[in-house]
């Protein structure tokens, strides 16, 4: 069976999370899958990050749009609340750790003037790269429970699949979320686009009571594989999944022994932080290695 390798936020522990660099980077390296996040700004716009409000890890203030901006500092603030142009002031390319055992900051190359993109940014980035045999993960950014700083689930998903649709992406592309109204929606307006439900064990009380087959659950919502943290996998769970149709993609998986554990469980992709970690047990287990992928023109990114 194929097993592929899913670069969590590009490759988070390598090049700083959902940056053009740090994705750029990371299809250079050879991944099956390129995952990141989309969150939806004030004035509409599709923008990467991992956070409804600005994470002042992974985002620096450097100026304000306007000397007068009311919004400034914008770190801290809701992602829907600010333009596109407040969050392009953004430094995103250097990562500031809460704590000085942060591991990604121990472990990611600082790429300074990065600035965040918009998801029509990286389909142009990857329409630049022989780039077919990386399929792209949306992750759309949505928490039921906060509903102020969550946009329509159903317009956020037409919204995500239309500009996949004009970049000729929809086939070559899969939707995420832990919000499974998302799911539902993608399912109706995309059905041969694949379809990740992401589940938890602290937001399991999103979707009412699951009862005890989760698979069965997701498959109904209109998944085609299940993703869940990797605490919850199995031989149950493999199994339920086996039995509702649906593959398994388990997250954040970074250890290459825990890595091994998934696959003898049988799950048909691991998301990581660091993909040249699974490339290595990929090489130790004889599995095939997604090829990396090279640049057709220069890219600026």
């Amino acid at each position: 069976m194929r097993v592929e390798i899913h670069g969590h936020r590009g490759a988070r522990g390598l090049w700083p999370e959902n940056t053009l660099p740090g994705l750029s980077r990371t299809m250079e390296l050879g991944v099956d899958a390129l995952e990141f996040d989309v969150a939806l700004t004030a004035d509409r716009r599709l923008v990467l990050t991992h956070d409804l409000t600005v994470s002042a890890v992974t985002s620096a203030d450097t100026r304000p749009l306007d000397h007068d901006d009311p919004l400034f500092p914008y770190v801290g603030k809701p992602i829907n609340a600010l333009d596109l142009a407040q969050l392009r002031t953004l430094e995103v390319g250097v990562r500031l750790p809460r704590h000085a055992q942060d591991q990604f900051a121990l472990t990611q190359q600082p790429m300074p003037d990065t600035r965040m993109p918009t998801l029509g940014a990286v389909l142009g980035l990857v329409n630049a790269y022989q780039s077919d045999s990386v399929r792209l993960h949306v992750e759309l950014k949505s928490d039921p429970t906060r509903p102020e700083l969550t946009p329509d689930p159903q317009i956020f998903a037409d919204l995500v699949l239309d500009e996949l649709d004009r970049h000729g992406r929809l086939d070559n592309a899969a939707i995420l979320s832990f919000d499974w109204r998302i799911i539902a929606r993608a399912a109706e307006q995309a059905p041969l686009t694949r379809r990740f439900a992401l589940i938890e064990l602290d937001t399991l009380h999103w979707h009412g009571c699951l009862g005890d087959d989760i698979p069965a659950a997701a498959a109904a919502a209109g998944a085609t594989t299940l993703s869940p943290e990797h605490v919850m996998v199995d031989e149950t769970l493999m199994a339920q999944c086996a039995k509702a149709g649906l593959d398994v993609a388990v997250w954040t998986v970074n250890d290459t022994a825990l890595a091994a554990r998934m696959l003898d469980l049988g799950v048909a992709g691991i998301v990581t932080d660091y993909p040249d970690r699974m490339r290595e047990l990929w090489r130790e287990r004889g599995l095939r290695l997604p090829r990396p992928v090279s640049p057709l023109r220069p890219v600026s990114v």
